[in-house]
């Protein structure tokens, strides 16, 4: 009998210790996946191919010599870019989004389907000390970089869109458009105006270092020229010069980059144009992975707009090994978008979600 109690004895404490290291090592586990949870990043840079969608990603794995940045990825998400009043967007409604987290009607830079202003993520994030920057091979007043900053019923009010620029809170500003600030009908000299209000204006080339101020390049009159055309490397360049000036607020940094010319060769159903471009903007995704990558606190995040040209890499007939680009239409298209992501929080962009939850998502991490 007093063997049996023994035993028994002996096997509950046993039972115990195995109970107590089981309970032991599922606490360590929630320990470590708790460690794991989402980080926040203390940057954010968004590069939007404008009329970008899975084909146009497609032809940089075809037609780059060597790896493309594309494929340096590792999270992959896809979204809907429906306008608040048509099934497809225009690139006004399509960058609204991204900036304030609001559906809105095509043409609508920067306000609400009822016209009224909407916060953007550039006016957040700088009146909370943070640096922002726009870079874009547009004029700063096209479309997209015009939605991060201004706020007017019409993207076609260039001036109206350019009268915002000098009480933006951007600190950085590459890109064309020049004469939206000096050729005027109202006669005003914005560029005036920037420097009153503490820019360095440089309208000859792109400096090799940051200035000390707030910086307002403009390299075109209007748009910048097609890489065709001998824009050379503008596009990485002012996305590096970008990064090493606002990489100095303590606080953080959000710069927008885009590459606006593929969206334009989609147009022209030109697929030349439009793969040059998508390469260049290829390379300046590079310079931000590349960024990331040794800064450690950076979140990278490349999307589109809308697509453009509904691009598609065909077969040339029956010749399964020559692919022939070939477009369905000169406007936009309704297909989804790829979003690419890569940093702190990168795994909150994973998924199919509507094209304003790219906004929301960025501002979670920027609140947390």
């Amino acid at each position: 009998m007093q063997l049996k109690i023994s035993f028994l004895t002996f096997f509950f404490s046993i039972l115990l210790i195995i109970t107590s290291c089981v309970s032991v090592q599922v606490s360590d586990n929630t320990v470590s996946t708790t460690s794991t949870e989402v980080k926040k990043p203390k940057n954010i840079i968004l590069l939007i191919g404008d009329g970008m969608g899975l084909s146009q990603v497609s032809a940089a794995i075809y037609y780059k010599d060597g790896k493309p940045n594309f494929e340096r990825f590792s999270t992959i998400g896809l979204s809907k870019t429906s306008s608040g009043n048509e099934l497809i967007t225009d690139s006004a409604a399509g960058a609204t989004v991204f900036s304030t987290g609001v559906k809105t009607y095509n043409g609508a830079i920067g306000v609400n389907i009822d016209t009224i202003p909407a916060p953007t993520i550039v006016e957040q994030l700088s009146n909370r000390g943070l640096a922002t920057g726009i870079v874009a091979t547009s004029s700063i007043q096209h479309a997209t970089p015009a939605s991060f900053y201004a706020h007017v019923k019409s993207r076609r009010l260039y001036e109206e869109i350019t009268a915002f620029a000098p009480n933006s809170g951007v600190n950085f500003f590459a890109g064309g458009g020049l004469k939206f600030f000096n050729e005027r009908k109202d006669g005003k000299d914005l560029l005036a105006t920037m420097r009153a209000k503490g820019y360095e204006v440089i309208t000859d080339k792109l400096p090799k270092t940051p200035s000390d101020k707030n910086e307002l390049i403009l390299l075109a009159s209007n748009g910048m020229p097609k890489m065709s055309e001998g824009r050379g490397d503008f596009l990485p360049n002012a996305t590096k010069l970008a990064l090493e000036k606002l990489s100095k607020n303590e606080k953080g940094f959000f710069l927008m980059v885009e590459g606006s010319q593929i969206d334009w060769g989609g147009h022209d159903n030109d697929a030349d144009y439009l793969i040059q471009e998508l390469l260049d903007f290829d390379k300046t995704l590079g310079v931000a992975l590349d960024f990331a990558k040794q800064n450690g606190e950076t979140l990278v995040i490349v999307t589109a707009d809308h697509e453009t040209g509904g691009f598609t890499l065909a077969s040339d007939g029956s010749d399964y090994n020559t692919i022939k680009p070939l477009f369905s239409t000169t406007g936009h298209s309704g297909t989804m978008v790829p979003v690419f992501a890569e940093g702190p929080g990168a795994a909150s962009f994973n998924g199919i979600y509507e094209s304003i939850e790219v906004y929301h998502k960025m501002m979670a991490l920027f609140n947390k």
